[in-house]
C-alpha cells in the first residue's frame, strides 16, 4: 500500500465513523494501515516492568490493577522456578530476575582471586535463567557497588538518594564500604573486562540470555581506589561492547546514572538511546531523573529533575526499544505502602501511551 492508498483508506474509515480507535475491528483495520505503511504494529511491546519484594498473592495483585503486564524482582536460582510458576500463575510474566551474588563483584572487576569460581557462577546464572525462560540479566560491573552519601529532602518533604563528591570520604558503596588495599589502574580494569566476557560470551549466546551491563553510579569517579572507567561514557560502552563482540552482550542504561555524569558522559542520554538502540544493543533502562549533574545530585520525582523525561521516553519508542524499562530508586512519601512506586509507574505509563500515540500520529 503506497501513502496516497493509505491516506484514501483511512479517510473512508473516518467517513465511516471511525473515531479513536474504539472498536476491535477499528483497531485491527488501523494496525493492517500502518503495517501497510512498513510501520510497526499499534501496542508498543516494551516490557515496563515493576520491581517486586516477594511475589506473594497482594503483591502480584497490585501489580495487575496498575496494569503491569511484567514484574522484576531479586532471589537466588534455587527459587527461580517457584518465582517464575507464581507469577505466570497471576497472568503476569518475568522480565528479568537480579542474582545479588553475581552482581558487582570485586573479584570480577579486579581479577581478584576468586575469579574464575565466580565467572563460573556467573555463567551458572545464565543457564538457570534460561531453564525458566527468562532471558534477560541486568549486570553491573562495579567493584564496590552504588555509592551515595546521606538522603536528601524532595518536593514536599519526601525522602531521596543523593551524592555529594564534596562529602566522598563519608560516602558509603553498597556493597564494599571501605577502600581496597591500593589504587587500580584503567588498564588493569579494561584487561579484568576482556577476560571477563570473553568467558561468559559463548553461554549467553548458547542460552539466548540477553546481559544489558548497568552504568557506574555515580559515573566517572575514583571511588574506594578503582577508577570509573568503562561504563561510565559513551566511548567506554562502545569500547566495552565492541571487546564483547556478542548480540547478547549489551547496554542496561541507567537514565538517571547518565544524567548524573552530564557532558563527561561524551554523549547525551538521547543520542545515546539513539545510537545503541539503533544497533539493537539496548536490552534494559533504568527510568529516572536526578536534579542536576555531578558533583552534587539528588533523585526526583521523574517530572522534578533536570530532564524532560518525555524526550527520554520519545527517543525509546523512536528506536521500538522492546527491552526491559523498570522505574527504580522511588521517593519515599508520607503514608502506608510503595506510594513513590505507584507514582512513578502511572506516570511511566502515562508517557509510553503518549509516546506511542505521537509516534503512530493518533
Amino acid at each position: 500500500m503506497n501513502r496516497r492508498q493509505f491516506h484514501k483508506t483511512a479517510a473512508a474509515a473516518l467517513t465511516a465513523g471511525w473515531t479513536g480507535l474504539s472498536s476491535p475491528a477499528a483497531r485491527a483495520q488501523g494496525r493492517k494501515l500502518y503495517e501497510g505503511l512498513g510501520r510497526p504494529p499499534m501496542k508498543w511491546r516494551i516490557q515496563h516492568s515493576m520491581q517486586i519484594n516477594d511475589w506473594k498473592p497482594e503483591t502480584l495483585q497490585l501489580a495487575k490493577q496498575l496494569g503491569m503486564e511484567y514484574v522484576n524482582f531479586w532471589t537466588s536460582p534455587d527459587r527461580y522456578q517457584e518465582a517464575v510458576q507464581a507469577v505466570r500463575a497471576a497472568g503476569l510474566e518475568v522480565a528479568k530476575i537480579g542474582n545479588g551474588s553475581v552482581h558487582n563483584v570485586a573479584e570480577i572487576t579486579l581479577g581478584l582471586p576468586g575469579r574464575d569460581e565466580k565467572i563460573e557462577e556467573f555463567k551458572q546464572n545464565l543457564r538457570a535463567l534460561a531453564a525458566v525462560g527468562v532471558k534477560t540479566q541486568l549486570y553491573a560491573h562495579m567493584a564496590n557497588g552504588v555509592w551515595s552519601t546521606a538522603n536528601e529532602r524532595n518536593r514536599g518533604g519526601a525522602i531521596c538518594r543523593a551524592f555529594d563528591a564534596s562529602k566522598t570520604p563519608t560516602a558509603a558503596g553498597s556493597n564494599h564500604n571501605s577502600p581496597f588495599d591500593r589504587l587500580y589502574t584503567e588498564d588493569e580494569l579494561w584487561k579484568a573486562w576482556e577476560y571477563f566476557v570473553k568467558q561468559i560470551k559463548p553461554v549467553a549466546e548458547e542460552t539466548g540470555v540477553k546481559i544489558g551491563v548497568h552504568t557506574d553510579d555515580p559515573p566517572g569517579l575514583t571511588l574506594g581506589n578503582v577508577p570509573r572507567c568503562i561504563f561510565s561514557s559513551f566511548e567506554g560502552y562502545k569500547r566495552a561492547l565492541e571487546i564483547a563482540d556478542s548480540p547478547n552482550i549489551g547496554m542496561g542504561l541507567c537514565v538517571g546514572t547518565w544524567l548524573e555524569g552530564g557532558d563527561a558522559m561524551g554523549k547525551n542520554v538521547l543520542e545515546t538511546i539513539e545510537y545503541f538502540g539503533s544497533l539493537k544493543k539496548l536490552f534494559v533502562v533504568h527510568f529516572r531523573n536526578v536534579s542536576s549533574p555531578l558533583p552534587h545530585f539528588y533523585e526526583t520525582y521523574l517530572n522534578e529533575g533536570y530532564m524532560d523525561m518525555y524526550k527520554v521516553m520519545r527517543a525509546l519508542r523512536k528506536v521500538n526499544f522492546e527491552g526491559v524499562l523498570i522505574g527504580d530508586h522511588f521517593p519515599r512519601m508520607t503514608g502506608q505502602g510503595p506510594l513513590g512506586q505507584v507514582y512513578t509507574l502511572g506516570y511511566i505509563q502515562a508517557l509510553i501511551e503518549r509516546a506511542n500515540e505521537e509516534f503512530l500520529g493518533t
